[in-house]
């Protein structure tokens, strides 16, 4: 078929180098088109069209990523007008990363965190992405989530807590072993998880 063709790869990398190595506002608008939007699902932050986009970036993500940020390319799948990326998104949370962990002070903790980019381009301009990521493996690598929580409803089996107690449950969310799974389908063992069990423990006093 006639028309012209465009390298989607080149377009992306382009793009997400202008983001993370040249850290540059204008030149990563300029690979966009003319109303853009950006959406990282968990915190559902980003923009829509160029002028809420380029504050997005100048005052909330390109200048807000650390020095070592890396993205770790698993998988690729390109299309007609998208691209599909799996990777590992490694960092150190040195200081406040507005767009992944909005409001949390830096922990100073390295993590690795599989995301997954779908890129949609129109001719030679990126026109969106839709970024995800299970912001509960984020959380759990930077020691901001605990092991256990209160279950506050009633069991299936009619069991009560003991007075004094309450039934907790283990938070079903992985650490850094999400991201050496995506790396090697072997590397950690599937369905640990469902050892897990809701347990009673003595209830804290409130102060």
């Amino acid at each position: 078929m006639g028309g012209p063709h465009f390298d989607l790869e080149a377009i992306w990398e382009e793009h997400t180098y202008y983001e993370f190595a040249d850290r540059s506002v204008e030149h990563t608008m300029s690979t966009m088109v003319q109303e853009p939007y950006v959406n990282h699902v968990p915190t559902l932050t980003g923009g829509v069209g160029q002028e809420k986009l380029s504050h997005f970036y100048r005052h909330n993500f390109i200048f807000n990523n650390s020095a070592d940020t890396e993205l770790e390319l698993i998988s690729r799948t390109v299309g007609v007008d998208r691209v599909i990326d799996e990777f590992i998104f490694k960092f150190t949370h040195d200081q406040q990363i507005d767009w992944l962990l909005p409001g949390v002070p830096p922990t100073n903790i390295n993590a690795e965190v599989p995301f997954t980019a779908v890129v949609n381009v129109r001719g030679d301009r990126l026109y969106h992405e839709h970024i995800s990521w299970d912001q509960g493996t984020v959380l759990h690598q930077l020691g901001l989530l605990p092991e256990y929580l209160p279950f506050p409803y009633a069991l299936p089996d009619g069991r009560s807590a003991s007075e004094g107690s309450c039934f907790e449950y283990r938070i079903p969310v992985g650490g850094s072993e999400t991201a050496d799974k995506m790396r090697d389908r072997n590397g950690v063992s599937s369905n640990e998880m469902f050892k897990f069990e809701i347990r009673e423990t003595k209830q804290t006093a409130k102060e």
